[in-house]
């Protein structure tokens, strides 16, 4: 998948077309049901997905500025934004996702080229103005897995997934104490190898269905493991 913003957003609104058309098929009982995410129902997910399209107009902000803009004004109040507009009507959720889709896009278009040098300060810490973009396609994509709805990783396009994958695996693999595995992607020779590879165990899959199970989006079911045995468990995703 390209690294280039511009050429990324092509990416971004086809995956938003696909969440709301999912989020327009729930009616009130729908967003009140349980998502993926202990704790919180879709309604959640939908606001989240929604603040954090405001937080990346605030990094892009930054970036074309040069302002000190955090991406929120805090953690309590990231939480309780999402909080509130979780119970709202399944109209307001629509109206809301696509008006901070449209300004994310225009904070996008607004952006020079020398912009995307720069570095702002994320949820997590300092990261490149150039993988905002990027960042809001995993976003989408991966929250829509989250609304438990007809949506899945065999819906990821490939090129998504492979990325995804490869980050995955760079964040497990720099934790403290990284598993040993070596993922096998199928119907190919390619390779990817979390910490030690003697000995390790080969976990082998279509790359959406690895990279789902990476993120803790999956129990691994479709995947195989040699030697026989359990999948291993991946540390806690970002």
């Amino acid at each position: 998948m390209t690294t280039d913003p511009l050429l990324l957003m092509g990416e971004v609104d086809a995956a938003t077309s696909r969440l709301l058309r999912t989020a327009a098929s729930f009616d009130t009982a729908d967003l009140a049901a349980a998502s993926l995410l202990p704790g919180w129902t879709r309604g959640h997910v939908l606001a989240h997905v929604a603040r954090n399209a405001d937080g990346f107009v605030n990094l892009l902000t930054a970036a074309r500025t040069g302002a000190a803009l955090p991406m929120y004004a805090s953690l309590d109040a990231r939480t309780a934004d999402i909080e509130a507009g979780s119970s709202r009507p399944p109209a307001a959720h629509l109206d809301d996702l696509r008006r901070t889709a449209d300004l994310f896009s225009e904070a996008v278009a607004a952006m020079p080229a020398d912009a995307w040098a720069a570095t702002v300060q994320a949820r997590k810490g300092p990261w490149p103005a150039a993988l905002l973009v990027w960042g809001r396609l995993r976003e989408i994509e991966v929250h829509h897995l989250d609304l438990a709805a007809d949506y899945r990783a065999a819906d990821w396009s490939e090129t998504f997934a492979h990325r995804l994958l490869r980050e995955a695996a760079s964040h497990h693999g720099m934790g403290p104490t990284p598993p040993s595995m070596v993922l096998r992607l199928d119907g190919s020779d390619h390779e990817v190898v979390i910490g030690e590879r003697v000995n390790a165990p080969i976990v082998a899959g279509p790359a959406p269905d690895l990279a789902a199970w990476l993120i803790g989006r999956a129990n691994g079911a479709p995947l195989s493991v040699t030697p026989d045995g359990p999948l291993p468990t991946p540390p806690e995703w970002i």
